[in-house]
């Protein structure tokens, strides 16, 4: 039996970035695609507990199931496993977002909060990601790396409460990666994160904006050294968020 690979993203089940992925691995098992109707970056693991879900067949093509749904990156994971699929997939797979998750964003980013379900369901997950947000973004450099990650995690599977965030730098034209680093979460920030804005009707109103700084840009065992300085990076990622070596302070805390 081959096996059987989910799909889904933050960018919308129309994005260039998951169907070149669809494209990428789609010899290397069963793909099921499940993914938002429209964008929705920065929805992290949101799922909607108070809002009513809709499940449409869009097309099957070539043996590839593609589904959408009015919900959240989750809720598609969520959806697939409950509604459309016959049994537990091999593999969840997250992207190709256009845009990186380095650093901090990991925590905001709706594409890690596919692979953070699949993940917290047992199942090995990878989510794929390019710094790039154009819409037409060239995915194609990434085909061999993707497929070798995809093949591998297949055969070999993940640690239980680990999934992967693969991050590809921007290259120049007719550049080539430096090749790879398997590294740790840089330490950033986003700073001045809102603007407000006055409507010509009299009332206030608010974007999101900001910019992302770099906390501790020398540092090479880093996500963001790799991307800057043109390697792939791979950030092994729990779904585990204790404080483990805070757990020392027992004696303190349990008087």
């Amino acid at each position: 039996m081959r096996p059987l690979i989910l799909i889904s993203n933050d960018d919308g089940y129309q994005a260039k970035g998951i169907n070149s992925l669809v494209d990428m691995v789609k010899h290397l098992g069963d793909v099921v695609v499940c993914a938002p109707e429209g964008p929705r970056s920065g929805f992290s693991c949101a799922f909607s507990a108070t809002t009513s879900l809709t499940l449409t067949m869009r097309e099957r093509h070539e043996g590839v199931e593609i589904w959408s749904s009015n919900g959240t990156p989750v809720d598609c994971v969520k959806l697939a496993l409950s509604q459309i699929l016959d049994r537990k997939p091999d593999l969840v797979l997250g992207g190709i977002n256009h845009g990186d998750n380095g650093s901090v964003n990991t925590h905001y980013s709706g594409t890690m909060g596919v692979v953070m379900e699949g993940c917290m369901k047992y199942i090995p997950s990878v989510a794929y990601s390019l710094c790039d947000h154009n819409g037409d973004a060239d995915f194609e450099p990434l085909r061999p790396y993707v497929e070798r990650y995809t093949e591998q995690v297949l055969r070999e599977g993940l640690p239980q409460g680990v999934c992967l965030n693969i991050n590809f730098p921007l290259l120049e034209k007719g550049a080539a990666y430096k090749g790879v680093r398997l590294c740790r979460m840089a330490q950033g920030t986003w700073c001045n994160e809102v603007t407000k804005c006055h409507h010509p009707r009299g009332y206030d109103y608010y974007w999101m904006v900001g910019h992302y700084h770099n906390d501790e840009p020398e540092h090479e065992d880093t996500d963001n050294w790799a991307l800057n300085h043109g390697y792939v990076a791979i950030t092994p990622t729990l779904a585990d968020v204790t404080a483990h070596e805070f757990l020392s302070q027992k004696a303190v805390w349990e008087q």
